[in-house]
């Protein structure tokens, strides 16, 4: 048994009479400033990442309450997404209420390995009763670290705050329960004030009782900065390395958990990872607070650029998730979005389109119909031109080599004019599918068999 934390020699805080705010790099009646100190900080990649999943917590909160039958069946796409890889390591979950835990249960009964079950709880000791009777090896709990919150949320002092947190943090650890520490807001925190003595007396903890603690920053409202170079407190690389590296953290216990306010998310991210955390912290579609989480899909993509493959990853169950999002949830995702919108690699432009007559890769940046089952999509508008009707019949009918179109057929040209006197009639939306369908039967009068439209 830990003696007490009153008892403890702990490294102190920089206790202050006021809050620190960085009024110069937030003066809130402005536009937050990024202030540059032209310190490079090294690349150190660690050999294993991976990702965590935070729909069914952080995700959850932005929207309607998932029914138990729903978070099961979300959670069999998450597994059979990452399909024994480990790339998506890790999901957490409430346990809150009885809905909340009969969830977890049924998940636990599945049995998989990927992705873990791990849970979030309140900065209450109470809790520490329902983690154990649902026989969860690993737990989050909120510490918020900037003087915004510890001044004006809490009402206490640095020194009363982490006293607070390390005390929670033992009590996990003597029931042992791996603690999550959510180190909320730490882009606004006072890191070599607060957060450094707080994480060095948390990693003492963790050498005392054998038991591994992991650091969450949480990049709260999504002001952090992925750029080298940059100040503390917004600098990623900043607050990663010095985590590794000043804190004494292997690249296991640091991870990532980032906001879109700022359009950075996924930057951010990809920072974390590439200055020494081995986690980072999403949700399916980006779903959460205000502008989002980081989107779970967005780093499959990253993960595989950095680390050269996706190994088993079944990148198609996307397309399954979406349609849940879309069935299930009554979830609209933006056509446009990356990976998974419907139009995510569609081409409107004519020039586009010609280019994709001669060769696919010119416009996809890879085979998103054998990556993901998406083969390229065109879309027929007044600018689509002969070259853009010949890519859409090529495409939409799963035409090969063999059997495509040329933009100079003069079957072509019939379509086109059909589709110029349209638009020259006042037409102006996009021309559907089912139209051009029609138009293409009209014009192909001979040879039209070899159209054997699979949808």
């Amino acid at each position: 048994m830990l003696k007490n934390i009153e008892g403890r020699q702990n490294i102190p805080v920089m206790d202050v009479l006021e809050p620190q705010l960085y009024r110069d790099v937030f003066p809130y009646e402005e536009i937050p400033k990024i202030r540059f100190n032209n310190a490079f900080v090294p690349y150190n990649l660690p050999e294993t990442i991976w990702i965590t999943d935070t729909t069914f917590r952080d995700g959850q909160q932005s929207m309607a309450s998932f029914s138990v039958d729903q978070i099961v069946r979300l959670f069999k796409l998450i597994h059979k997404l990452d399909n024994g890889e480990g790339v998506i390591r890790q999901s957490e979950f409430f346990l809150y209420s009885e809905k909340d835990r009969e969830a977890v249960r049924k998940c636990q009964e599945l049995g998989y390995e990927f992705p873990e079950i791990t849970s979030w709880i309140r900065a209450d000791e109470r809790d520490f009763k329902l983690v154990k009777e649902m026989n969860i090896a690993e737990t989050g709990m909120l510490m918020s670290c900037s003087d915004y919150h510890i001044f004006k949320k809490l009402k206490m002092t640095r020194s009363e705050a982490m006293q607070h947190y390390l005390t929670l943090a033992m009590k996990a650890m003597e029931a042992g329960i791996k603690p999550r520490c959510h180190l909320e807001d730490i882009t606004r925190a006072d890191f070599y004030g607060f957060v450094v003595p707080f994480v060095k007396n948390l990693k003492r903890l963790s050498q005392e009782t054998g038991i591994s603690v992991k650091i969450r920053a949480c990049d709260t409202l999504g002001v952090g900065v992925p750029y080298n170079g940059t100040e503390l407190p917004r600098s990623v690389p900043g607050i990663v390395s010095e985590l590794r590296n000043g804190c004494g953290l292997r690249p296991e216990e640091i991870e990532w958990h980032g906001h879109n306010d700022y359009h950075n998310v996924v930057t951010t991210s990809t920072a974390s990872w590439l200055h020494g955390g081995a986690s980072v912290n999403a949700a399916l579609l980006g779903i959460g607070e205000r502008t989002g989480n980081c989107p779970l899909e967005a780093m499959l993509f990253e993960y595989a650029q950095l680390k050269g493959s996706l190994g088993k990853v079944n990148l198609p169950v996307l397309n399954e998730i979406v349609r849940f999002f879309k069935e299930e949830l009554s979830y609209t995702v933006d056509p446009k979005r990356p990976f998974v919108g419907s139009e995510f690699n569609m081409t409107k432009a004519g020039i586009h389109a010609d280019g994709l007559l001669k060769d696919e890769s010119i416009y996809n940046s890879f085979d998103t119909n054998k990556l993901l089952n998406r083969p390229v999509v065109v879309k027929v508008n007044q600018s689509s031109g002969a070259a853009g009707i010949a890519a859409w019949i090529n495409t939409y009918y799963h035409l090969d080599t063999l059997e495509k179109v040329d933009k100079h057929d003069p079957r072509i040209a019939t379509v086109k004019r059909w589709v110029d006197n349209t638009y020259e009639a006042g037409r102006t939306e996009a021309v559907s599918n089912a139209e051009m369908e029609q138009q293409v039967k009209k014009a192909f009068t001979t040879g039209i068999h070899q159209f054997s439209l699979v949808k």
